[in-house]
């Protein structure tokens, strides 16, 4: 399940945010979106960097609700990251290089084809 914390009240849905959500962080803004867009269920589900204003905890929080539901078969996401994480279960990956497709194909193809994907999957692992 993925909730919104960190407000000061704990009033739900009836918390003030403030004008244009003025007393919620960037991290909470992004958490919300990704709840709506979610709550929604749409049949193509666009994320770009969804995970790029989050903490650690709070990415990990969202990527599993974004995990389950893509893992529910029910809609297309395309998803646009850096964040390796943000991809890892994903079926199909695409990966660009200054602008052009260099891989296509699943993590465990692309971890096997040992390129592009591998090499910023072991500095993105060395990094941690």
């Amino acid at each position: 399940m993925l909730m919104a914390t960190g407000s000061p009240s704990n009033t739900g849905y009836n918390t003030s945010v403030g004008a244009r959500g003025s007393q919620l962080s960037g991290g909470q803004k992004q958490r919300i979106a990704i709840a709506r867009a979610l709550i929604r269920k749409p049949k193509l589900l666009l994320l770009d960097e969804a995970t790029s204003a989050l903490d650690n905890e709070s990415e990990r929080i969202v990527q599993a609700a974004l995990d389950d539901a893509m893992a529910k078969g029910d809609r297309t996401c395309l998803v646009v990251a850096h964040r390796l994480t943000t991809v890892e279960k994903c079926d199909v990956i695409v990966v660009l290089q200054d602008g052009q497709r260099v891989e296509y194909g699943n993590p465990s193809t692309l971890m096997a084809s040992k390129g592009v994907f591998y090499t910023l999957h072991n500095v993105d692992a060395a990094v941690k």
